[in-house]
């Protein structure tokens, strides 16, 4: 019996290079998974044993070493990969001081001097494209934007999308990541920020308008308000929206993970 063993991303595309390689029709093999593995943000790969059938007969269902999959048309479609779950909003970036509240003086202190460099940005790709490559991923990272202690890097590429992730969730994990190593290796605090698909812009709307929302309430009822726990760099993102807004200040407390933002009425 004609036999060989192929790899895929799916047992479809892994029986289907079987059969080219055997020259014969898909529905002339019996499949057999070997083995089943999942690679970092949720990339799987598939190992099988194709055999030509020797009967045109229904194909086994039985298996020893593997579980045996029918023809390749009865095959149902390999579920796509996903996110690992996590509890919503919860993955944040390294631990950095947070900006100084608006209109309050009595939370943060001030950041360092710190000032990224191009190299720094360099460094971040390179840190990124490492990670990406022991993943077998599909993702190329060039710099945007070098502004303070922050080098803003964009992601793009076919597997992006599972970088990004429900809700940004494996996004922020990344550059949680990306910015514990760099926080050991470069010693000089600089930080990245990371983007996919331009989630972050979309973000960025989403968090201003809701903040905005949030504080007409706030000078409407007279009552501060406290957000959903947010990361550093989402806290910032809602400080800044509200600098400017009259009527309302805003502050943040709690300890991370669960730090949140305040928006109370000022006179």
């Amino acid at each position: 019996m004609q036999s060989i063993e192929m790899t895929g991303k799916s047992v479809a595309e892994a029986t289907k290079s079987a059969a080219s390689k055997l020259g014969v029709a898909e529905d002339q093999l019996t499949v057999t998974v070997l083995e089943e593995t999942k690679g970092l943000f949720g990339k799987s790969s598939v190992r099988v044993r194709a055999e030509v059938k020797t009967v045109a007969a229904p194909a086994s269902t039985k298996a020893t070493n593997g579980k045996v999959v029918e023809e390749a048309p009865a095959e149902k479609p390999a579920k796509k990969p996903r996110a690992t779950k996590a509890a919503p909003k919860k993955a944040e970036e390294a631990p950095v001081e947070e900006e100084a509240p608006v209109q309050a003086q009595s939370e943060d202190v001030p950041e360092a001097e710190v000032a990224a460099t191009a190299a720094d940005g360099d460094r971040f790709v390179t840190l990124i494209h490492d990670l990406v490559a022991k993943a077998d991923m599909d993702v190329q990272a060039k710099v945007t934007q070098v502004s303070g202690r922050y080098v803003n890097i964009e992601l793009d590429g076919k597997d992006v999308a599972y970088l990004v992730g429900k809700h940004g969730e494996v996004l922020n994990a990344l550059q949680y990541l990306v910015n514990i190593i760099a926080g050991r290796s470069f010693g000089n605090g600089v930080r990245a920020t990371i983007d996919g698909n331009h989630y972050r812009n979309r973000r960025e709307q989403q968090l201003t308008a809701h903040a905005q929302r949030v504080a007409d309430e706030v000078k409407k009822r007279g009552e501060e308000a406290v957000l959903d726990a947010l990361p550093a760099f989402e806290r910032r993102i809602v400080h800044k929206a509200l600098s400017e807004y009259a009527g309302v200040a805003t502050y943040s407390e709690g300890e991370e993970p669960n730090r949140r933002v305040v928006i109370a009425p000022s006179e």
